[in-house]
């Protein structure tokens, strides 16, 4: 099917972007996309796997951790399809159903990440600062019922998306800004009224990543109250250096999606080249990051890590 861009049509499918004015390097561009995939994917799986057959780690911080894990292995799969079918075979066409089941799982995937950030937020603050019923508060159990609700959770604030998207008509440029599809870019092209789906999607927005990462920073306002009352010099340094791989996957999960929110909705001037740089930040940075962060901060996981490869 060809692809039509014109005002009166309304649009089958999608055209997806890579890096524009880039074409002809794509090929070459695929190579360090190929590698942060495989990096993403064998670093999440090997975390998993180490934390499945050793019995030491089934501790309520590495089972956060291997959620944190298995949402970043779904996330880069969610859009490995896409990314690399641009850069490798030039397939920019994608249909609207298409496109409406990948921007419900990223906008899912994403929302689970926000919620099992805050999940070890919460963890290490009651390991901090009631260190004695950590084990009693954070029970099998009820770590199991966490998980449950952020999945929970981000199915039913996400599901709307789809269908509120799916009774526009398409009949502007069908180009779309990212080489996937998420809800900020694909409802711009609607010649339809568009405020309802705006002004759930900010809503949205502001109830899941904006609320978790405010009760995000509060925690770590009680955890640093908690430990500026610590009298030993070295348990402060040695409670703080506990919560350094949580700040950093906090640091690399939200801030890019902050930036790339401002920017669909109010940097209408911006560079289109910043706001593709974002896109590809905000969902292939963590993933990768995160388990490497993770396995050389985290002395145990290191050592498993170690002891699985030398073998």
């Amino acid at each position: 099917m060809s692809v039509v861009n014109d005002t009166k049509f309304n649009s089958a499918v999608f055209l997806l972007t890579g890096i524009p004015g880039q074409e002809h390097v794509h090929l070459w561009i695929s190579i360090p996309f190929c590698l942060m995939y495989v990096i993403s994917i064998v670093g999440n799986s090997v975390i998993l796997f180490i934390i499945k057959t050793d019995p030491s780690l089934h501790e309520p911080m590495y089972i956060f951790l291997s959620m944190l894990a298995i949402t970043d292995l779904a996330l880069s799969i969610s859009t490995m399809p896409t990314t690399l079918g641009i850069y490798l075979f030039n397939s920019r066409e994608i249909s609207l159903d298409a496109c409406f089941a990948q921007l419900f799982f990223i906008h899912m995937l994403e929302c689970i990440e926000s919620s099992v950030l805050l999940l070890m937020a919460f963890d290490r603050f009651i390991a901090i600062r009631d260190p004695l019923r950590y084990a009693s508060i954070l029970t099998l159990p009820r770590l199991d019922k966490m998980g449950l609700v952020c999945v929970l959770r981000g199915v039913a604030i996400m599901l709307p998306l789809p269908f509120l998207l799916h009774q526009f008509r398409y009949c502007q440029s069908n180009v779309l800004s990212h080489c996937y599809c998420i809800n900020q870019d694909v409802m711009k092209l609607a010649c339809s009224d568009i405020r309802i789906n705006s002004i759930y999607g900010l809503s949205v927005t502001l109830l899941t990543e904006g609320l978790d990462s405010l009760l995000i920073f509060l925690s770590y306002v009680m955890i640093l109250k908690t430990v500026l009352s610590i009298t030993s010099h070295v348990e402060c340094l040695r409670a703080l250096n506990t919560c350094v791989s949580h700040l950093c996957a906090v640091f690399l999960f939200y801030t890019p999606m902050i930036g790339l929110s401002v920017i669909h909705r109010w940097g209408e001037g911006t560079s289109p080249l910043l706001k593709i740089l974002l896109g590809y930040i905000s969902l292939l940075v963590p993933p990768l990051m995160n388990p490497i962060v993770y396995s050389v901060k985290s002395k145990h996981l290191r050592v498993r890590i170690i002891r699985v490869f030398v073998k």
